[in-house]
């Protein structure tokens, strides 16, 4: 079992509010569901999480091209997929809070006029029966409500890239095994939303469907599951907190055979990080039979033909940031005080390197300038002269700023500075025309 750590759910939400990474949206009308909005370093954290995802996906291997379809896609396209039917969860009502619960999870939920209670256990409880509950966001295309067509923001990311399989085999010039992947907003009317961005309506997916000739599907599968679980141990987080977790038989969609989940030690308990599926051909199959195109491969040199089996790579972009940030989470003591510390990977950390004067003053500022001007063109760099040296620090401890450059009185007089490392606090006179190949030399010690 992990050692526990010093990170809570609570602890991280008030971090993230505190400096801006994400918080409550709308909240100057009370909030809206469990919606959030990222601040500066927020959406300097989630994009490289992103980013890192694409490199991988793309720039380190040459079997996977990119796709962005649209969110809102042929109303024929949830009918093929079976979203239409079978998207739903179980929901019933409480007479007396007027709550909402879903019925399958009544005992991870509080009830609303007895917390210490679950839904149901209450005398003053009036639940309803149970009723099957669409999670499809639904809205219409034309200006007349009555008289437009019904569509639907997509639950999901995947089915873009099936619809679109037929063109990129075509422009892509690839074969199975090959690759279609993306990154990009997807929404589900979830009743019982919570744990702060572990489950929110509007979220952000990496997907990849990978398609490969079907007797070679259970060795890819194998393959994905070993590559996405070392994706998260490579940006940091502790081995020992992830753990790959097979779904038993009852826990399979129809369509699948075989998923697995990586799994993060989160602050509410294991919990899934990213679902690996072995999709078969289900998903081209359907869309060939309800469009009435042909979604297969032809070997123009066999003259063979089949339907590719595909395997899916599936993460939630927030839910990677959450557990990036639950990971990296970290108190110490500094000479009898508290510290806060974001131990993020350099990859992954928001601002890169700040530019610190010790003084406001005695032309530290002007020398400060100089050296973050010529540090920023080469990395994401932050510039601070607000407020004590030592609550600088702390401030860039805490949004996970892995070296402070403190221009001093020496600075001046031989055109050194000061370089702190944020994990270990050892400190290094760095002269500032080998600054820059300094700080990325230490930030991205393997190029490679």
């Amino acid at each position: 079992m992990p050692e526990p750590t010093v990170a809570t759910m609570d602890k991280i939400v008030s971090l993230c509010k505190r400096r801006g990474f994400i918080f409550p949206a709308s909240e100057i009308y009370g909030g809206i569901a469990n919606t959030y909005d990222y601040g500066h370093y927020g959406v300097l954290l989630k994009n490289n999480v992103i980013g890192e995802w694409w490199k991988a996906m793309i720039q380190e291997r040459d079997d996977i091209v990119a796709l962005d379809s649209a969110i809102i896609q042929h109303p024929r396209t949830w009918e093929a997929s079976g979203h239409l039917a079978g998207f739903t969860d179980p929901l019933v009502d409480c007479r007396t809070c007027k709550l909402r619960f879903r019925a399958d999870h009544l005992g991870d939920v509080q009830c609303g006029r007895k917390p210490s209670k679950h839904p149901g256990e209450d005398a003053v409880c009036d639940l309803t029966d149970s009723r099957e509950f669409n999670l499809m966001f639904e809205t219409t295309i034309g200006p007349v409500k009555e008289a437009g067509a019904t569509v639907f923001l997509r639950p999901e990311t995947a089915q873009g890239i099936f619809l679109d399989f037929k063109q990129v085999l075509q422009f892509a010039r690839r074969k199975p095994p090959f690759g279609i992947a993306q990154v990009g907003k997807s929404f589900r009317n979830e009743i019982t939303p919570g744990n702060f961005i572990f489950r929110t309506l509007e979220f952000e997916q990496m997907e990849m469907e990978y398609f490969v000739p079907p007797d070679e599907a259970p060795r890819w599968y194998e393959h994905w599951l070993h590559e996405r679980f070392e994706w998260y141990v490579r940006l940091g987080i502790e081995r020992e907190r992830l753990r790959l977790r097979a779904h038993d038989p009852d826990e399979l969609s129809h369509y699948s055979s075989a998923t697995s989940d990586v799994e993060y030690l989160f602050p509410i308990g294991w919990s899934e990080l990213e679902g690996i599926a072995n999709r078969g051909d289900f998903d081209l199959t359907q869309h060939a039979q309800h469009s009435g195109e042909r979604l297969e491969y032809h070997d123009p040199q066999s003259g063979a033909r089949f339907v590719p089996h595909v395997i899916e790579p599936a993460a939630g972009v927030g839910r990677s940031v959450l557990a990036f940030l639950c990971d990296a989470y970290d108190e110490d003591e500094i000479g009898g005080e508290k510290r806060t510390v974001l131990r993020l990977h350099p990859a992954l950390a928001p601002v890169k390197v700040a530019v610190l004067p010790l003084l406001r003053k005695d032309g530290h500022p002007e020398l400060a300038r100089e050296v973050y001007e010529g540090l920023r063109r080469r990395m994401k760099a932050e510039y601070d002269e607000g407020g004590a040296i030592g609550r600088r620090y702390r401030r860039q401890d805490e949004i996970g700023t892995p070296f402070a450059v403190t221009i001093d009185h020496q600075s001046l007089e031989d055109r050194t500075v000061t370089v702190r490392e944020r994990d270990s606090l050892q400190q290094q006179r760095v002269a500032i025309d080998a600054l820059a190949g300094h700080l990325q030399a230490r930030l991205d010690p393997d190029p490679a």
